[in-house]
């Protein structure tokens, strides 16, 4: 190899002869993605087991989810500021490695109120990871590159929760071993992912603040305040809330609808379940490349939302098991996850990349608050009318206020991002 060769590096001090840098975090935070989310959603397909066990309602099991993603939702923004002031990786690695050591914790507990506790402290560390993750991959990956740098990262949420859906429904429910063997399994299988993250991934230097961009607030220690008077990230906020709504109530009560509802028994219920995260990896790659090739925003909210809702609803209202499939086959090309990789690129070419920390910690507390609701709204809706489906009903209508409010939006040129995370 020449000398010239070997000396040519990125900012990061990382060769770019063969494998650039930014290839290296995408695999790193796309492996952290999918153990993130198949720990959160190996709970899901055995909360009947759970609730057979200490004896609860629907209403008790959505609060399983909502105590996790209570905690989670409100350690996002400190998380992303300590990442802002401190390094963003000396957040993220720890509270990862911490995660997984909770996630195993949570099998332990022999009572309701320690598992409540055990998931408590699981979403509280697990709040560490999007922040910071965010303003690392923001970093690292090309401005030319970020939406669809995003939405590989992305698709290993859809590969997560599929892994979580398939294996605890399979080795709980078809092959009768006890559940909390799951949690024991994806913790050992977390923290080795937490320390190959630590290994893989770098932190650069802080970039000088570019000036010459009258669109975005240039002031690196920026309030939050400050990005919530920023209309296109407060709208982009209240989108991802609502776009998590019905993503949260899908994946939390999915699983139980098909085996009280429709009858599904064992690995079925994974199985059909995985279906809206396995279409979402397609339908998220492809439209990231198109919002990198176009650049514009509202067209994209404008086409998947309604037909996210649209589905979401025929899921529940469709008889026919053919025709339900297909609706959640639908969900998965068009919904959340598809929207995903969007709505983050509206974030970086909003704010100033010293603020990325913050910016995308409150981005990640706004849209996940919905999560905190979500399984006990839809728990009630299911005790209260004696079916499921109501609470896939509020979904929809909450997809619909997002689309009201995504009018407001201004869309901007696509040539006005920073250049910092260019290599």
């Amino acid at each position: 190899m020449s000398e010239s060769l070997m000396k040519k590096q990125d900012k990061f001090g990382e060769s770019t002869t063969f494998i650039p840098y930014w290839w290296k975090v995408v695999l790193a935070f796309t492996l952290g993605t999918i153990f993130l989310n198949a720990d959160r959603y190996i709970l899901n397909p055995i909360l009947g087991e759970i609730g057979l066990e200490y004896n609860l309602n629907n209403t008790q099991l959505g609060l399983v989810n909502s105590i996790f993603f209570f905690t989670y939702t409100i350690a996002q923004i400190p998380a992303g500021t300590l990442s802002d002031k401190f390094g963003r990786k000396i957040i993220l690695v720890p509270g990862f490695i911490l995660f997984g050591i909770f996630t195993g914790v949570s099998g332990i507990m022999a009572g309701f109120t320690g598992f409540l506790v055990a998931r408590a402290l699981t979403g509280l560390t697990q709040a560490t990871y999007y922040g910071p993750q965010f303003a690392l991959s923001s970093e690292a990956i090309p401005n030319k590159r970020r939406s669809i740098g995003s939405a590989i990262i992305n698709s290993g949420a859809a590969l997560g929760i599929s892994l979580g859906f398939i294996s605890s429904s399979t080795l709980v429910l078809e092959w009768g071993i006890n559940w909390r063997m799951m949690f024991y399994i994806f913790s050992v299988l977390t923290i080795l992912c937490g320390l190959f993250i630590g290994v893989v991934v770098k932190e650069g230097k802080r970039q000088k603040k570019d000036v010459s961009n009258p669109v975005i607030d240039v002031e690196a220690d920026i309030s939050m305040l400050s990005l919530l008077k920023n209309r296109n990230l407060l709208i982009t906020f209240i989108v991802l809330f609502c776009s998590i709504y019905g993503f949260t109530v899908i994946m939390t009560w999915l699983p139980k609808y098909l085996q009280v509802e429709r009858g599904f028994q064992g690995s079925e219920i994974g199985f059909i379940s995985s279906l809206v995260p396995w279409a979402a990896i397609p339908g998220s790659l492809f439209v990231g490349y198109l919002s990198d090739k176009y650049g514009k925003k509202k067209i994209f909210v404008f086409t998947l939302v309604p037909i996210a809702a649209i589905s979401l609803w025929a899921t529940v209202y469709i008889q026919s098991i053919p025709l339900m499939i297909g609706a959640l086959i639908i969900y998965g090309l068009f919904g959340k996850i598809a929207l995903d990789p969007v709505l983050i690129a509206t974030v970086s070419e909003n704010v100033n990349p010293e603020s990325y920390g913050r910016a995308f910690s409150l981005y990640n507390f706004i849209g996940m608050s919905s999560s905190i609701v979500a399984p006990f709204i839809a728990g009630y809706l299911a005790d209260l009318t004696g079916s499921m489906a109501a609470g896939f009903y509020s979904a929809v209508i909450i997809l619909g206020i997002s689309l009201i409010i995504m009018m407001f939006f201004k869309e901007t040129s696509p040539n006005t991002h920073f250049e910092e995370g260019s290599i």
